[in-house]
């Protein structure tokens, strides 16, 4: 009995400390985000395991030239009746047909083995810069839910700040009222914004889980990870500079424009095999040797002979070399008219992507404007507010203050924090954004 207990106890022990490492929380901060997003991230797995299907695919295409070999033995039998070379007819025939030896069989279309591997590489090339693209957007929309997950994380921070000034304050003017200084009113009214403030801290507290779990899906951590972030403050970023007047300078730089471009390329090198491709011969190579046997086989009528010849040399070879003529395409030309609708598409794509690059980059530099003008003015108003309540806080102890003057001093207090955090969250976002708008890599 005691040794059951023991166990059990030792059970409970180990489920209890396995449950305490499960939700022991995982500091994380902008550099390990970016270092995450770059080794986890699925997003960007995803194209770079496009990427290396593309160079399989160059790979792949190398081969179009190489024959394709055979080696091993053959046996061929037949019974019945055939006809024999001199026009007569044999029945009763057996033909028994044993062979080994080497074949090779090889088929070359110059147009489509030259212009196909040209445009296997320069689609290979694309998808880098597609991975680039795709790198860039992954870790920035990790980066901006970095952003919101430490502002929930502060403002819950801030709610508690505040929850526990709250409480002293009640505790405060309960003793004021048992010593006949304030009246009850007061001290439930000080208590019925004590239990406010607890809601707001609940509902802060409710973001902060929301925006942990986002930035652990992102990131592709094990789910029962808590993430806690070590910045006590947001500090606003310094990454660009704001105006930008050359596009076209952005334009070159940016990844997507630059795998349209190679894209581009690729269809026009396989719209060659339709034009120039014309002009390549196809050449056709089928030959065989053995040491013994024969392909057609021995016929011997079974009625005058039961020798079965069957062990001698043989030797074969077929060679073509010819022009093929597409008159369909020389008469009504749809493959090609299909190639230039798929270029004058690829063209309005790259149109665009060009028009969402320009509305990315002036709309992250409006923000960009606006927030670092919301951070001033809620830095200045912070403090302001913060020196208020810490006066009020002061003359509560003392006793002359109204509770409604320290209810509002906590207010605006608490409002004023959250306008400067989310206004420094943005201000950093719009950042970021900006920064992979003119093309830079993160």
């Amino acid at each position: 009995m005691i040794k059951s207990k023991y166990i059990i106890t030792s059970i409970l022990c180990l489920c209890f400390c396995f449950k305490i490492a499960a939700q022991t929380p995982q500091p994380i901060t902008l550099a390990s985000v970016l270092e995450l997003s770059a080794a986890n991230d699925l997003t960007i797995k995803a194209y770079q395991l496009h990427q290396e299907l593309a160079l399989a695919k160059v790979v792949k295409s190398k081969e179009w030239w190489l024959p394709e070999i055979s080696v091993g033995v053959q046996t061929h039998q037949l019974w019945g009746a055939a006809m024999n070379g001199n026009g007569n007819f044999f029945i009763d025939v057996s033909r028994n047909n044993l062979w080994a030896g080497l074949g090779l069989d090889a088929n070359w279309n110059f147009a489509e083995g030259i212009y196909t591997k040209k445009a296997a590489e320069l689609k290979a090339q694309a998808t880098q810069y597609d991975t680039k693209a795709a790198r860039n957007q992954a870790i920035l929309t990790n980066i901006e839910t970095y952003y919101d997950f430490v502002t929930a994380q502060l403002s819950y921070q801030a709610y508690q700040q505040l929850v526990e000034q709250a409480d002293t304050i009640v505790r405060q003017i309960e003793r004021q009222v048992r010593a006949g200084l304030r009246y009850q009113s007061e001290a439930l009214l000080s208590k019925s914004n004590l239990n406010h403030l607890k809601v707001q801290m609940l509902h802060a507290k409710a973001d902060y889980g929301k925006q942990s779990a986002n930035l652990v899906g992102l990131l592709n951590l094990d789910p029962k990870t808590k993430l806690v972030c070590v910045d006590t403050v947001i500090a606003p970023l310094e990454l660009i500079n704001v105006l930008t007047s050359d596009f076209n300078a952005v334009y070159e730089k940016r990844p997507e424009l630059k795998s349209l471009e190679l894209s581009a390329q690729a269809m026009e090198t396989e719209q060659l095999i339709l034009t120039k491709g014309l002009l390549f011969p196809e050449l056709q190579l089928n030959t065989y040797g053995a040491y013994f046997g024969s392909l057609n086989g021995d016929i011997t009528p079974m009625v005058a002979t039961t020798d079965i010849r069957q062990l001698y040399p043989t030797t074969n070879l077929n060679l073509s070399l010819m022009w093929k003529i597409p008159l369909g395409q020389l008469v009504h030309g749809g493959d090609l008219e299909i190639a230039k609708v798929e270029m004058l598409l690829q063209k309005n794509e790259v149109e665009q992507v060009k028009a969402n690059i320009n509305k990315e980059i002036l709309a992250a530099q409006s923000a960009l404007m606006i927030a670092k003008e919301q951070m001033d003015i809620a830095s200045e108003g912070s403090q302001l507010a913060q020196m208020a309540l810490e006066q009020s806080i002061q003359r509560q102890a003392l006793g002359t203050i109204r509770p409604f003057e320290i209810l509002q001093s906590q207010e605006i207090f608490i409002k004023s924090q959250l306008d400067y955090l989310n206004a420094v969250s943005a201000f950093n976002k719009s950042q970021y954004q900006l920064f992979v708008g003119k093309g830079n890599a993160l």
